[in-house]
């Protein structure tokens, strides 16, 4: 019942039925001649009650040739409600049984070509029969005798108290003019009374025609004054909420007004306009393969968001969020590819070479081949940049048939981009893993975390901290994103993170990678890359693929060489697309090209050799010795210089050296300072002479403890003036006892020696080891010295 007050059209309540002038027209209803049969007109949307006028729309063809007979004859019309409004062409079974004779006082014709009648209502009847219903409904009517109204007390009351609310309801409603209640004090028909105010009552239509249905006045009357207590109940509780009275309303009763006053507005306006976004998520989230736990969070937004109007703030956080829920993959999962030889063609067709990261990716999918599951391990691949360690997640999810996603952390420092913004922040967002993921539509794709050692971090909070649930395996099965406020199963994602320099991860992140070292390519590893993808890739690039003409393998050899110093391809990509360029505006200017490019082609394009290997080939002044040495972008060669002078016995120390590399000096001059005599250098020397050493490259800060063998071969020889070998480099640490200790980033420092010409590599014999894992066609002509004692250094080294 309070469902149907409330659904009432508000423009209801701007009109009022016209009164007749002469109420004593209303008495003398039963003295009207009616014929036994009529023309019937179907009502939509409102009941005509006798003795009251109304004004009325006539659009449809039967309708308008029914009222134009019955006004050429005697004007008079039996008018019947249909049970549906909604239906456009009612049948028989669609009226109501009971209407209003009714007398057509005026007809008028309109200019869009529709016609308004002016009716009043006469007498009440019921149809006997049906007796046409072309060209519009005829029917025999049977009227039904008006009961007079009874002189007793209480029906007076009654009349007396339907007077008072239907003027509290005129006080209370805008809408109507206060002058409605002046016209109802002055109506002294009881009958007509109820039947005017039953015309204008805010009701369902069922309800009115109940009440013209009914015969005995008393009955009718209760009920109407029933409907009345009921609509100003209504119009009291209006007031309040327009007037913004003290006495706030009952939170829910007033969200369910307010909501179904809006919902009455939708249905009048054609429907609500959110309603099929809202049913085409529940359509979706029927098929949705996830956990109970976010279906029942789903749930609740949804019933949240049914409540809730498009144009408030709150719609649209709520739609995304649920828009979120729905497009994650939650368990849908991409079959694993178990041919391991298949994994290992694409693996090894893609990269030349890295056979560690290849035999650890199959181990993995061997493995899950006999579990069928497994908690995916947490790669980090580790090494110089231009090797291949981006690329080489894209040949993994190729190879075990998964699909492939990269976020780059490099200059990352907010903690929300991993895991996401409170959802109540303007603009916010799911974690960049949770965006990733619903691009994807995937929960077991592979996952590089590109550059995670560049993180950075301030008050906005560490992304690295963040990290830490996300590549913990005992985790991050129940990583929580802010946004999403549920839990989310990472544990099938193959994450895979990428470093030039391990030592810039957090220790606890780094506990939880698997970290694998990549070292720089050789040259023989490069020219192999160059030959199967780097030259294919520029050809085509540059249009010269259909164009057959070859590059050798000592051309390529020559680039390398004489134009690039680095660990990895990318300055020997660039500069072959220098040389491709060359070749197509050769091709556009000749129209050919020559079968083959030699060595003076490559000159001829890129000029001069950059880098030569000469000067470390020629025998150096005392003093002067080679080191090696580890930076992020792969092995380099370093000149360490030594110089005397005379002075008080003072060491200085230049070319911007760190802490560790000045201690690495100072112990190698104590260590000759105590064993002088042993290793022919003059006592006094110390005293008398101000050593100097300098690493040249000045801008470029240096430190490690690496360089202590070839520190103290440098002062050695400038102490005794015996010169350093030519063609020899060295690495390692030393003690004050006179010890050689092993250091790290071996292979990068012995491929920088095999790019610079050198011969002779001077070691600790704890490094051994990482030289017998280095392909000893990469170091074919080197040779290795392997010490254990600092004199075994000088004795090598000193000539």
């Amino acid at each position: 019942m309070k469902e149907n007050l409330f659904m009432r059209a508000e423009d209801d309540l701007d009109f009022m039925p016209i009164i007749p002038l002469n109420e004593t027209d209303n008495e003398n209803l039963n003295d009207i001649e009616i014929p036994k049969e009529l023309p019937v007109l179907p009502l939509r949307n409102t009941v005509l009650f006798p003795g009251v006028v109304l004004p009325i729309t006539v659009g449809r063809d039967k309708s308008i040739k029914a009222v134009n007979d019955a006004y050429k004859a005697d004007r008079l019309i039996g008018v019947l409600a249909q049970k549906d409004s909604t239906i456009e062409d009612p049948t028989v079974t669609d009226l109501e049984d009971v209407g209003t004779v009714a007398r057509i006082i005026k007809l008028i014709k309109m200019p869009d070509g529709g016609t308004t009648v002016i009716l009043q209502g006469k007498r009440r009847f019921k149809v006997g029969a049906v007796t046409a219903e072309d060209p519009y409904f005829k029917a025999q009517v049977v009227l039904l005798q008006e009961e007079e109204a009874p002189k007793e007390q209480d029906f007076e009351a009654y009349v007396s108290n339907i007077k008072d609310l239907a003027s509290q309801i005129i006080q209370l409603s805008p809408n109507i003019p206060s002058e409605a209640s002046i016209i109802l004090k002055n109506i002294e028909n009881p009958s007509f009374l109820i039947h005017f105010i039953s015309s204008n009552l805010n009701t369902e239509l069922h309800e009115k025609q109940q009440l013209l249905e009914i015969h005995h006045i008393k009955s009718r009357a209760d009920l109407l004054m029933q409907l009345l207590q009921r609509e100003l109940q209504f119009a009291e509780l209006k007031n309040k909420l327009t007037n913004r009275t003290k006495t706030e309303l009952d939170k829910q009763q007033r969200e369910y007004f307010l909501q179904q006053q809006l919902k009455s507005i939708k249905d009048e306006l054609g429907g609500d306009t959110n309603e099929r976004e809202v049913k085409e998520m529940q359509k979706k989230a029927e098929n949705k393969k996830w956990p109970a736990q976010a279906r029942d969070l789903f749930r609740k937004g949804i019933e949240r968001l049914e409540r809730m109007h498009p144009s408030t703030p709150d719609y649209s956080v709520v739609y995304n969020h649920l828009d979120l829920m729905l497009e994650l993959p939650w368990e849908d999962y991409t079959e694993d590819s178990y041919d391991l030889k298949k994994a290992k063609r694409i693996l090894d067709h893609d990269h030349y070479g890295m056979d560690k990261v290849k035999e650890r990716i199959l181990e993995y999918l061997a493995v899950l081949k006999l579990k069928g599951d497994m908690k995916s391990p947490i790669l980090c691949f580790v090494g110089p940049p231009g090797i291949g360690k981006t690329s080489l997640g894209r040949s993994i999810a190729s190879a075990i048939g998964r699909k492939y996603v990269r976020i780059s952390l490099g200059g990352l420092h907010d903690e929300s981009e991993i895991r996401g913004h409170r959802k109540t922040y303007i603009g916010a967002m799911p974690g960049r893993i949770l965006q990733s993921l619903r691009k994807i539509k995937s929960s077991n794709p592979v996952m590089i975390l590109d550059e995670i050692d560049k993180t950075g971090s301030d008050f906005r909070g560490d992304p690295s901290s963040a990290l830490l649930e996300v590549l913990d395996p005992e985790q991050n099965h129940t990583f929580y994103d802010n946004y999403l406020e549920l839990e989310y199963d990472l544990s099938k994602v193959l994450f895979v993170a990428t470093a030039n320099d391990i030592n810039a991860i957090p220790h606890a992140l780094r506990d939880r990678l698997e970290i694998i070292d990549l070292s720089g390519y050789a040259v023989e590893e490069k020219v192999e890359i160059a030959r199967r993808h780097l030259v294919p890739k520029q050809k085509e690039a540059h249009g010269l693929k259909p164009l057959n003409f070859k590059i050798a393998d000592k051309v390529l050899e020559k680039v390398i060489q004489d134009y690039t110093r680095e660990s990895g391809v990318r300055e020997l990509d660039r500069q072959l697309a220098s040389i491709m360029r060359y070749q197509a505006k050769e091709y556009a200017i000749k129209g050919r090209l020559k079968a083959q490019l030699t060595q003076a082609d490559i000159e001829k394009v890129l000029g001069k050799s950059r880098y030569s290997n000469d000067i470390y080939k020629v025998a150096n002044m005392p003093g002067v010795a080679v080191g090696l040495a580890w930076t992020p972008v792969g092995g380099d060669i370093l000149f360490i210089e030594t110089s005397l002078s005379d002075g008080k016995g003072d060491l200085k120390l230049t070319g911007n050296l760190g802490n560790v590399m000045k201690e690495s000096a100072a112990t190698a001059l104590t260590y000759l300072q105590s064993n002088a005599r042993k290793y022919d250098i003059d006592p006094e020397a110390f005293n008398k002479k101000t050593i100097h050493i300098h690493v040249p490259e000045g801008a470029v800060p240096k430190d490690g403890p690496s360089a202590g063998v070839t520190m103290m071969t440098a002062i050695s020889s400038a102490l005794t003036g015996r010169r350093v070998k030519p063609y020899l480099a060295m690495t390692g640490e030393i003690t004050l006892r006179g010890q050689v200790l092993p250091v790290g980033g071996i292979k990068e420092k012995i491929l920088a020696a095999r790019r610079a010409g050198l011969k002779e590599i001077i070691l600790c014999w704890q490094n051994e080891k990482d030289v017998q894992e280095i392909d000893s066609s990469f170091i074919k002509g080197l040779k290795f010295n392997f010490v254990k004692t600092m004199q075994q250094v000088l004795e090598l080294a000193l000539v």
